[in-house]
């Protein structure tokens, strides 16, 4: 038996099935080139027939000589895998097939797996090139509620601010499990193939999980009851858990919501009467502009790629505002309790500094939901108009 091209060689010497020949068989298999057979030596018995055995059952031509040798043709059947494993943005394909399954980018896939149904199995619908930069940010940054934060520091404001502190901690604790649903949902629907882009997702719902501990230990922490959920916050939030659109719940969840999100919290760690409150502010903040940053990134190349986007994402902040239209306009007790944290009393000179704080916080948001607007492309004028537009309960 001879063939055209050169073989390698492999020795099992008197090692069977039954002791690991498969083991050795594979290895050497992994390292053939394409096209080569593998020239197969055994001494143990019936190794001729339990080879053929193995190699039927792989795809693989094993013709045995009378001399205790064999050759394997082929290779075991497998599907190609991405150019590599580079976080680059061209070693990433636009589309990978459905029977990628599970497996790691870069890897070689089995042929004749299933195929998996991942509905945002597209690179242009998810892709993000700061999304393996983010991810490695937010991995790092994280941070223990146990020991990061002075529980143990004592209240010495006043009880009217405590009520302020609570009213606002208990609105945070909503709007960040809002915050979470929305990336734990659509984490589930990315394939695996975009693997950066799940772990964002990940990442980002792990961090609402622990900012919603810590809003509510500081709602709690000297006695205090929670305090009223109100049914325009509500309202304003299942607008954002409902979104099924991924472009557009990115859109008005991180570049608005959770834009605004992050003044509030720059907000509370300047005026915040306790340094437990003004450290949990401070952290949270860190993180939620990991968050505006990815939605940033990930909507910023997905408008170079469909310059239509733009419009879908104005109509979204329209159609919301209408289907809000009958709400109040910012919450009273909401408003108010800003303006006690900053005044940190209820002395008439008190409230009208706190007073002026807030109408700076938020002419603050609006100013950012403007440049934001501005970094997807839209023009001042459009960004004023949509940012005019934005739900009046901040998120």
């Amino acid at each position: 038996m001879s063939s055209p091209l050169a073989s390698f060689h492999l020795d099992l010497e008197g090692i069977g099935f039954d002791q690991g020949a498969s083991v050795l068989l594979r290895r050497a298999l992994s390292q053939l080139p394409p096209g080569r057979p593998l020239r197969v030596r055994g001494g143990s018995a019936g190794f001729g027939d339990a080879l053929q055995a193995w190699g039927r059952a792989r795809g693989l031509a094993v013709q045995l000589d009378a001399d205790g040798h064999a050759e394997l043709a082929g290779q075991p059947t497998s599907g190609g895998g991405a150019s590599g494993d580079a976080l680059t943005d061209d070693a990433v394909l636009e589309t990978p097939p459905s029977t990628w399954g599970l497996a790691a980018r870069g890897a070689r896939v089995e042929g004749g797996g299933p195929s998996f149904d991942f509905p945002l199995a597209t690179k242009q619908e998810v892709w993000s090139d700061e999304a393996a930069c983010l991810y490695r940010q937010g991995a790092s940054a994280q941070w223990d509620p146990e020991s990061a934060i002075p529980w143990l520091t004592p209240r010495t404001h006043p009880d009217e601010v405590e009520d302020a502190v609570v009213a606002i901690m208990t609105y945070l604790v909503e709007s960040e499990t809002a915050a979470l649903v929305v990336p734990a949902r659509f984490a589930s629907q990315v394939h695996p193939y975009f693997r950066e882009v799940m772990q964002v997702l990940a990442l980002q719902a792990a961090d609402e999980a622990r900012h919603m501990e810590v809003f509510a230990r500081r709602a709690r922490l000297y006695g205090w009851p929670l305090g009223t959920s109100t049914v325009s916050a509500q309202l304003s939030l299942k607008t954002l858990v409902e979104e099924p659109d991924f472009a557009l719940a990115s859109f008005l969840l991180a570049v608005l919501g959770e834009g605004n999100l992050l003044a509030l919290l720059r907000f509370l760690a300047l005026h915040g009467p306790d340094a437990v409150c003004q450290r949990v502010a401070h952290l949270a903040a860190q993180d939620e502009a990991r968050h505006v940053a990815f939605g940033l990134s990930h909507l910023g190349r997905q408008l170079a790629h469909d310059p239509g986007l733009q419009e879908r994402l104005a109509h979204a902040v329209e159609r919301r505002h209408e289907a809000l239209a009958e709400t109040t306009p910012l919450d009273e007790g909401l408003f108010d309790a800003l303006v006690v944290i900053a005044a940190g009393s209820v002395s008439p000179q008190a409230i009208a500094h706190g007073y002026d704080a807030v109408v700076s916080l938020i002419a603050e948001m609006d100013r950012g939901r403007r440049l934001r607007l501005r970094r997807l492309g839209f023009s001042p004028r459009e960004a004023a108009a949509l940012s005019a537009l934005h739900t009046r309960n901040l998120m």
